[in-house]
């Protein structure tokens, strides 16, 4: 049977369910399990929904949360100092619709940029978060998010441009 607290949980949470798990996509891709990152969070905002000031923003507080939670496991990794940091993917991409393929590129793109500029862009471009709640997640000015974006932008439009040409074999880089 569920409690009045977990009724209040889920009703909070599933009109936000999608755009969370977009975000988490977006955030972990290739680094660990989206799924994992979603349980972690959500276990832990149940926990401390004494914390959330404003029901409004459950979906600012989820995405607070998983971006400590990434925050420390990167810490933790940093300080095993093991000699590989990336998991092998062992995806078959042969098996990817072509839509699947570009968002799973787009993906693969997004995890090569900062930190700070993959979350930036996840959080304005995929989750659809303004400016002005992404200076409040990331406790900065909104002109360091400006700069995160369009940094952030101008480097993944320099990594997707150069896996489009290298595909199609018209520059050569050696």
């Amino acid at each position: 049977m569920e409690s009045k607290a977990q009724k209040h949980f889920l009703k909070l949470y599933e009109p936000v369910h999608n755009s969370f798990e977009r975000f988490c996509r977006a955030r972990v891709f290739g680094k660990m399990e989206h799924s994992d990152l979603m349980n972690e969070t959500l276990l832990i905002a149940f926990q401390k929904m004494g914390n959330l000031k404003s029901e409004k923003a459950f979906l600012s507080f989820l995405i607070g949360i998983s971006v400590r939670i990434l925050a420390n496991q990167h810490r933790k990794k940093r300080e095993q100092l093991l000699p590989t940091s990336d998991p092998v993917d062992l995806r078959d991409e042969s098996a990817l619709t072509e839509r699947s393929a570009e968002v799973y590129l787009l993906y693969q793109a997004l995890s090569l940029l900062p930190d700070k500029q993959r979350e930036c862009l996840v959080l304005f471009e995929i989750s659809g978060f303004s400016i002005k709640e992404i200076v409040k997640m990331q406790n900065v000015g909104e002109s360091a998010v400006k700069q995160r974006l369009k940094r952030g932008r101008e480097k993944l439009r320099e990594i997707l441009t150069f896996e489009a040409v290298n595909k199609t074999g018209e520059v050569s880089h050696g």
